[in-house]
């Protein structure tokens, strides 16, 4: 493991609490404006308290102009994969090419099936994963008539279309082997989150995704590393991991880059807290690039 010596990228993590439109609104708009590369959005359907993920996505981009907008992730077993790929590949040419996908195998079952949706296995909600990037990978293609026949999803003769404004990226939000192996396989980019992956745990996914890829005949870094990382920029001392001050920030996140193979930084905060947002996006973001591209030269 290592530097993958990718273009690095930064972003933020937004909270879909419908009891806060105008925050989150505003924190899209502050992110746009600070010139960061994304803007990760939850979903969780089954959440009360939880815009639709869709419905906010589509509002975000429409007030905004650069930042890219992506599903964080999306939950699968209440999306069905054809109307997925069709909606992500619709927004994405509304906005001129700046939806990305963020796709789950789906958690909190529970909660899944009182919506409706269908009670999984492990083992069999990574066999629909795997099934639905399929379907989705040939709605965007173009060429079609659409046939997948899984065990899980059956699309007979689906009409591919509308094809993205741009190659959307489809990251994967998984933490198992036989699902860390196709983002080797299939996938475009990974996004854990240090909450559930911390730094030391980090090593052995990437080398699980490394082998699959290269069996697969991929270069992996061809493949994003996001990390949706949460945490507090003080103006005192450091209480830990990505709690302290500017230069511990720089420091850490320097040290994901080049030492814990991660590239892209999808940053939470306490409240979605705008203040947060800017001191990240002016003076950690442009310090960790600069670092960065020292270190590789």
């Amino acid at each position: 493991m290592g530097d993958y010596g990718r273009a690095l990228q930064f972003g933020v993590f937004l909270t879909p609490d419908a009891g806060a439109v105008d925050r989150a609104l505003h924190v899209a708009e502050v992110a746009d404006a600070h010139r960061l590369d994304l803007i990760g959005v939850q979903d969780h359907p089954y959440q009360k308290r939880f815009l639709d993920a869709w419905s906010l996505i589509a509002t975000l981009l429409a007030r905004t102009e650069h930042v890219h907008v992506f599903p964080d992730v999306a939950s699968l077993p209440l999306r069905p994969p054809a109307v997925l790929a069709q909606a992500a590949a619709s927004l994405d040419r509304l906005s001129g090419g700046r939806v990305e996908l963020g796709l789950g195998a789906g958690a909190f079952w529970t909660a899944i099936t009182a919506m409706g949706g269908p009670a999984r296995t492990p083992g069999q909600a990574a066999a629909a994963l795997i099934e639905a990037i399929r379907i989705i990978r040939a709605m965007w293609s173009g060429s079609g008539p659409v046939r997948v026949d899984g065990e899980h999803y059956r699309v007979h003769g689906a009409q591919p279309g509308p094809e993205p404004a741009h190659p959307i990226g489809l990251w994967l939000g998984v933490l198992g082997p036989r699902l860390l192996g196709e983002v080797g396989r299939s996938a475009d980019g990974w996004v854990p989150s240090s909450g559930y992956v911390p730094p030391n745990e980090l090593a052995d996914k990437h080398a699980r995704i490394d082998r699959a890829a290269i069996e697969g005949g991929r270069d992996p870094a061809d493949i994003q590393r996001i990390y949706n990382v949460f945490g507090t920029i003080t103006g005192g001392a450091s209480r830990g991991f990505l709690h302290g001050p500017v230069r511990q920030w720089i420091d850490q996140l320097t040290e994901l880059v080049l030492e814990y193979g991660m590239d892209t930084f999808v940053f939470g905060t306490d409240g979605d807290d705008p203040d947060q947002i800017r001191v990240f996006a002016d003076e950690v973001v442009p310090a960790v690039r600069s670092l960065v591209t020292d270190e590789r030269s």
